[in-house]
C-alpha cells in the first residue's frame, strides 16, 4: 500500500485534546484517509475487468491494452502527488487542497461509471488530478500534529498506515458484493456500481474532513499573507485545466508515456545532482546514492503492480478458485458466508496485501530491533525486497509449470501465498523509502527528493501495465503466456536484487553514516 511522508511539524502546536494516546485530529484522518483509500482501491479490481468487457466486448485481446491503461493511470496518480504537494505548500495550504482535491476526485469516479470510452478516461484523467491534490497533503497533515522530537510521530504514522490498509482491505470486499450480487451477478456484473460506490466512498472522506477540520485548530491552513479564497477558484481553474493534459497523457499510450516519465525523472536527477555537488562531496555522494536506490526502485514496482493488472486476469482465468474441494469448513464456509458463492471472488484477492501488511507489519518491525546490530542497512533492505518480490514470481513459475490441473488451472492457494510473499518484500523496501529522501536529499531539494521517489514509483507503475500487456499477449492470458512472462519477472527481480545485496556496502559508504 501507499506510504505517508514522516514530515517535520510546526515548532508551535496547539494543545490538542489526545484520543488513545494520540492528537484527536489523528483520528479524523484516519477516517477520512480510510474512506479516500476506499474510494481508490475500490475501483481497482474492476477496471481491467471492465475495459475489456465494456469497451472490446469481452473479447480477451483487449486484456493487453486495459493493462497499459492501468499502468499509465496509476504512473500519473503518482506524478500528479508531485504538484500537489508543491501546490499546499505555495498556493492554497494543505486543508484546502485536501478538501478541492477530494471534490475533483468524487466527480472523476462518477464520470467513469458513465459508458462511454472517452469519458470513462477523462474520469480517469480527473481522478488522477484529484488524488494529486488529496493524497500527499492528508499524509503531511498527520506529521504536523507532532512536534520535532515527539516519540509518539512514528506511531501515528502507523496508525494512520492501519486507515490506509483497513480501507484498502474493506472496499473490494464490498464493491464486489455490490456488482455481482446486489445489483449484477457473477457473469454479468455492474461495474458501475463499483465506480458509484467508490464515488459516494469519496464524498463521505470529503464531508468527513469538512466537519472534522476544526480540530485542527489551524495546522495546514495557508499562511495569514496568502490566505485569500479567490487562490481555489485559480487552483481549481488550473485542476480543470490539468485535466485535459493528463487526458492526452493516458491516451497517448503507455510507450509513449514512458518517454516523457524518463525525461522527467533524469531532468529532476540532474537537478539533483547539480545541487548535491554545491553542497560539498558528503551531499554529493548522498545524492548518488538516493539516486541508485530510485532505479531499484522502479524495477520493484514494476513486478510488485501486477495485482490490478496481470495478477487479476490471472485469477479470473486461471486459477482455480473453487476452494470448497467438494466439502466445506475454515474458509470455505467464511466466503460461502460473506459471499454467497462457491468460489473465492476474482475482487477479494485485492484485500490480502492489505490483511498481509497489517498482519506483518508489527512482526517486520520486531525483527528489525531485535537483529539490533545484524539490522540490514538500507541498500540491503531493498535488495530482500526484490528478492522476496521475485520468489513471489518463482512460486507462480512453479504453479504454472507442475501444478496444472486437466482443466487448466493452478491451485487457490498459490496466488494467495504470493500476496503474502511480495507483502514482505513491501515491508522491506516501502517503510524506508520516504524517510530515506529525507536524509540523503540535498537540504535545498528535499521536496525534490520526494518528488523523485514518487516519480520513480510512477514510473514502474507504468512499466507494470507494460510488463503486465505483454503477459497477456495479443490474444488474451493463457497459461503458456503467463509462464513466459512471471519466468521473466522471477530473473528480472532476483539478480538485481542479489546485485544489490553485494554492492550495499559500496552505497552505504556513499550515504556517510546515514542509516
Amino acid at each position: 500500500m501507499s506510504g505517508t511522508a514522516n514530515t517535520t511539524a510546526s515548532s508551535a502546536l496547539p494543545e490538542f485534546p489526545q484520543k488513545m494516546g494520540h492528537p484527536r485530529p489523528l483520528w479524523m484522518l484516519f477516517m477520512t484517509e480510510f474512506w479516500e483509500r476506499f474510494a481508490f482501491y475500490g475501483i481497482r479490481w474492476a477496471l481491467v475487468l471492465y475495459i475489456v468487457a465494456q469497451f472490446h466486448g469481452g473479447d480477451a485481446a483487449g486484456e493487453a491494452a486495459a493493462n497499459r491503461t492501468y499502468g499509465a493511470y496509476l504512473a500519473l496518480v503518482y506524478a500528479a502527488a508531485i504538484f500537489g504537494g508543491y501546490v499546499a505548500d505555495r498556493i492554497l495550504g494543505y486543508q484546502r487542497s485536501i478538501l478541492l482535491g477530494a471534490a475533483i476526485m468524487a466527480s472523476g469516479l462518477f464520470m467513469i461509471a458513465l459508458p462511454n470510452e472517452e469519458i470513462f478516461k477523462l474520469g480517469l484523467a480527473t481522478i488522477i488530478v484529484g488524488n494529486g491534490l488529496f493524497k500527499p497533503n492528508i499524509s503531511t497533515m498527520v506529521g504536523k500534529l507532532y512536534a520535532t522530537g515527539d516519540e509518539r510521530r512514528d506511531s501515528g504514522f502507523t496508525i494512520f498506515y492501519m486507515g490506509i490498509n483497513l480501507g484498502a482491505m474493506v472496499a473490494p470486499l464490498f464493491t464486489q458484493w455490490l456488482a455481482k450480487k446486489i445489483f449484477g451477478s457473477e457473469t454479468l456484473p455492474d461495474y458501475k456500481m463499483v465506480f458509484i460506490a467508490a464515488g459516494v466512498g469519496m464524498l463521505i472522506s470529503l464531508v468527513w474532513f469538512w466537519f472534522g477540520r476544526r480540530q485542527l485548530q489551524g495546522i495546514g491552513r495557508p499562511p495569514e499573507n496568502s490566505a485569500d479564497r479567490s487562490k481555489v477558484l485559480y487552483v481549481f481553474g488550473g485542476a480543470l485545466a490539468a485535466i485535459p493534459v493528463m487526458y492526452f497523457l493516458l491516451a497517448m499510450g503507455a510507450l509513449a508515456l514512458q518517454i516523457v516519465l524518463f525525461i522527467m525523472f533524469f531532468g529532476l536527477c540532474a537537478l539533483i545532482i547539480v545541487e548535491g555537488f554545491r553542497e560539498g562531496p558528503v551531499q554529493r555522494d548522498r545524492a548518488f546514492a538516493m539516486l541508485i536506490i530510485f532505479l531499484f526502485n522502479i524495477l520493484f514496482w514494476m513486478f510488485f503492480e501486477q495485482a490490478g493488472s496481470s495478477f487479476t486476469f490471472l485469477a479470473d482465468k486461471i486459477v482455480d478458485r473453487n476452494i470448497f474441494n467438494g466439502g466445506t469448513g475454515g474458509v470455505a464456509d467464511l466466503v460461502y458466508a460473506l459471499s454467497g458463492e462457491r468460489v473465492f471472488p476474482t475482487s477479494w484477492f485485492q484485500s490480502i496485501n492489505s490483511i498481509a501488511i497489517i498482519t506483518l507489519a508489527p512482526l517486520i518491525a520486531w525483527i528489525w530491533v531485535a537483529m539490533r546490530g545484524a539490522n540490514p542497512s538500507i541498500p540491503r533492505k531493498f535488495g530482500l525486497g526484490l528478492i522476496f518480490n521475485g520468489l513471489a514470481f518463482l512460486l507462480l513459475m512453479y504453479a504454472l509449470s507442475k501444478l496444472i490441473s486437466p482443466a487448466g488451472l493452478i491451485p487457490f492457494w498459490t496466488l494467495f501465498a504470493v500476496y503474502w510473499i511480495q507483502s514482505i518484500g513491501e515491508l522491506c523496501l516501502s517503510p524506508i523509502g520516504l524517510s530515506m529522501v529525507t536524509k540523503l536529499a540535498p537540504l535545498r531539494l528535499v521536496g525534490f527528493g520526494m518528488g523523485g521517489w514518487f516519480l520513480s514509483t510512477g514510473i514502474g507503475n507504468n512499466l507494470s501495465g507494460i510488463f503486465a500487456g505483454a503477459v497477456s499477449g495479443e490474444g488474451g492470458m493463457t497459461v503458456a503466456s503467463a509462464l513466459s512472462g512471471y519466468q521473466f519477472g522471477f530473473w528480472a527481480l532476483v539478480l538485481p536484487g542479489a546485485l544489490l545485496f553485494l554492492i550495499a556496502p559500496l552505497i552505504s559508504k556513499l550515504m556517510h553514516g546515514v542509516k
